[in-house]
């Protein structure tokens, strides 16, 4: 096949996936298009982050915009054929190699301002209100709500964790949210700065939430901090993944952020806290009385 037949096919797969690419809704709503970028998310920093991606891309465009327009039109005005002969002045010239050297610093420079701010503003975990310790292990996580007494695991669904086995014969596609649904999801209330103290019970893992702008390393023996704050109208469920290759079981261990209004937060609060007071007394009242007997 020549050159221009590989290129001629090239650019038939590309208008083909052009084409059919929008067909394939996803579960927002949105066509396939509005997958290929960052998303918005539900949170302030979420937002800001956005932002400056997308101020970083701009910017990069005009760059190259500029850089290979002058490419073309040299290579197109200045070619062989039309006698042009090469400007060695040009090349060698300390004005132009200063203009082309201050302009790019000039640039990053201005790039890195808000950068900067906003990292700052994801690493400042002041002022919070509901500090919340998560712990990574093979495969799943554990929420401890510190100043509650609240902790629980969260692993894969049942459904979801059926369907995976080999030879199940149950369709994935038939399992609601398959692979990206847990027993027990996270409850947080909305319009609350929550803390999280990210670490590791084995491994590295990576708690990650796109809709939130979080994605912070669970390390064992150490602990990272992250925060968020859903805003007050997006209450709701929210679902990522661990974004660290951590194992076998890697792809099974979902997260899932169920986002409350703050009174059906704290209803939520007392009454998980009351039942697991009530399991921890029934378990201890059942080891005081079979203790006796194993003694015995």
């Amino acid at each position: 096949m020549t050159i221009r037949a590989k290129l001629a096919s090239l650019a038939s797969a590309f208008a083909a996936a052009s084409i059919t690419l929008p067909a394939h809704a996803h579960e927002d709503g949105g066509s396939g298009w509005s997958q290929l970028n960052m998303t918005q998310g539900v949170t302030d920093i979420s937002r800001k982050i956005y932002d400056l991606h997308m101020l970083i891309f701009w910017v990069c465009v005009i760059i190259a915009v500029i850089v290979f327009g002058v490419m073309i039109y040299s290579i197109i005005s200045f070619r062989k054929s039309r006698g042009a002969i090469p400007d060695i002045t040009l090349v060698h010239n300390t004005k132009v190699e200063a203009v082309w050297t201050t302009v790019p610093v000039i640039i990053l420079i201005a790039m890195a301002v808000p950068a900067a701010k906003t990292l700052v503003e994801i690493e400042d975990t002041t002022k919070t209100e509901l500090t919340i310790k998560v712990t990574g292990f093979q495969w799943g996580w554990q929420y401890d709500y510190l100043d509650d007494g609240v902790a629980f695991y969260s692993h894969l669904d049942r459904k979801s964790n059926k369907a995976r086995e080999l030879l199940s014969g149950i369709d994935p596609n038939s399992v609601e949210h398959y692979l990206l649904n847990v027993d027990h999801p996270l409850v947080v209330p909305v319009d609350t700065k929550v803390r999280l103290l990210v670490t590791g019970a084995d491994v590295i893992h990576s708690w990650w939430v796109p809709d939130f702008g979080v994605k912070k390393d669970a390390i064992p023996g150490f602990v990272n901090e992250a925060w968020f704050r859903v805003d007050a109208d997006k209450a709701g469920l929210y679902r990522g993944q661990c974004a660290e290759l951590c194992g076998r079981d890697h792809g099974f261990m979902p997260i899932v952020v169920d986002a409350r209004s703050k009174a059906d937060f704290a209803a939520w609060l007392k009454n998980t806290a009351a039942q697991q007071k009530q399991t921890a007394q029934a378990a201890d009242t059942t080891a005081s009385l079979s203790a006796p007997a194993s003694a015995h």
